[in-house]
C-alpha cells in the first residue's frame, strides 16, 4: 500500500516564504499538490524566482511587511482574491536580531520592532485567516444541506512556527524568546477554541537551522562550535527538515493532532 502526503485541492498561505524554512515549505507544499501564496518583505528577486520555479499557476509571491494586523488582513485578502479560498495558514515569518543585548540595555525600539513582526503580524494572520475559514465552513454547510454531502474531516489547518528559544529561553535575546513563548501559548489556546469549528492548530518549534538569518552566528568558529555542542545530534537542521513536519501536520494523516508543539531541533531541548 502506498502512502501519500497530499495537499491536493488545498490553498495555503505561507508567510515569510522567499527564503529559508519558508521557501522549503513553499516547495514542499506545491510538490504535494497545493496552490500556494507566500509573502516576502524585501527579497523580491528570490521570491519571484521561487514562484517561477514552483509554477506560476500554483504559486504566487505577495509583498507584505507583516508588522501589524492590517498588513496581515491585506495578505489574506490577496490570497483569497487570487486562489478563491484559504485552507492552510503557516505563520513562518519572523525576525531574530543577531546582536546580543542585555535587558537593561535593550532599546524600546528593538523590543517593539520584534514584537510587532513576531506577534502582531501573526495575530493578524490568524484572526483574518480564521474568519475566512469560518466563512468557507458556512458556505460548505449550505452546499451540504442542498446536496447532502458528507461533512469534511477538517475546515482548516494552522501551523505557527515557534522556536526552542520559546521553551527554554535565550540569554540576551529576551524579546525574541518572549515572542516565541507566546506563539506556543497561542497555539494551545487556539487549538481548544477552534477544535469545534474543525480548524486544527499546531506549532513547529525548530532549533538552530542553516538559514540566512542564522548564517553569521553559525559560521562564526566560536559561536558555531558552542551551538553544535548543545545539540545531541551534533549538527544544525536544514530548512527542508523543518518543512516536512509542517507538511505532515496539514495532511489527513495528522487528523487527530491539535494543540501540539512539534519539536524539530536534533534533541536540543533535552540538553537544557
Amino acid at each position: 500500500m502506498s502512502v501519500y502526503l497530499s495537499l491536493s485541492d488545498k490553498v495555503a498561505l505561507i508567510s515569510g516564504g522567499s527564503r529559508g524554512i519558508g521557501a522549503a515549505t513553499v516547495r514542499l507544499f506545491t510538490a504535494a499538490g497545493a496552490r500556494v501564496a507566500f509573502s516576502y518583505r524585501s527579497a523580491r528577486a528570490q521570491a519571484e524566482a521561487l514562484a517561477k520555479e514552483c509554477g506560476a499557476t500554483v504559486c504566487r509571491a505577495i509583498p507584505s511587511d507583516l508588522n501589524n494586523p492590517k498588513a496581515a488582513h491585506s495578505l489574506i485578502a490577496e490570497t483569497v482574491k487570487h486562489f478563491g479560498r484559504l485552507d492552510i495558514l503557516v505563520a513562518n515569518h519572523g525576525v531574530w536580531p543577531p546582536e546580543d543585548v542585555a535587558i537593561d540595555r535593550m532599546s524600546n525600539e528593538r523590543w517593539r520592532s520584534t514584537m510587532s513582526v513576531n506577534l502582531d503580524g501573526v495575530f493578524g494572520l490568524v484572526k483574518h485567516g480564521v474568519a475566512q475559514m469560518k466563512a468557507q465552513m458556512k458556505s460548505q454547510a449550505t452546499m451540504r444541506t442542498a446536496d447532502r454531502r458528507e461533512r469534511p474531516s477538517s475546515h482548516g489547518h494552522i501551523v505557527l512556527i515557534s522556536s526552542t528559544s520559546g521553551q527554554r529561553g535565550e540569554a540576551f535575546h529576551s524579546e525574541y524568546s518572549a515572542t516565541k513563548g507566546a506563539i506556543i501559548s497561542m497555539t494551545k489556546s487556539l487549538a481548544s477554541e477552534l477544535a469545534p469549528a474543525g480548524i486544527y492548530v499546531n506549532c513547529v518549534a525548530p532549533g538552530w537551522v542553516d538559514t540566512d538569518m542564522s548564517a553569521a552566528t553559525l559560521q562564526d568558529p566560536r559561536t558555531g562550535d558552542v551551538i553544535r555542542r548543545t545539540i545531541p545530534l551534533g549538527r544544525v537542521g536544514t530548512p527542508a527538515q523543518i518543512a516536512a513536519p509542517v507538511l505532515f501536520l496539514c495532511t489527513e494523516h495528522a487528523g487527530f493532532i491539535t494543540g501540539e508543539v512539534f519539536n524539530v531541533n536534533g534533541g536540543a531541548v533535552l540538553a537544557g
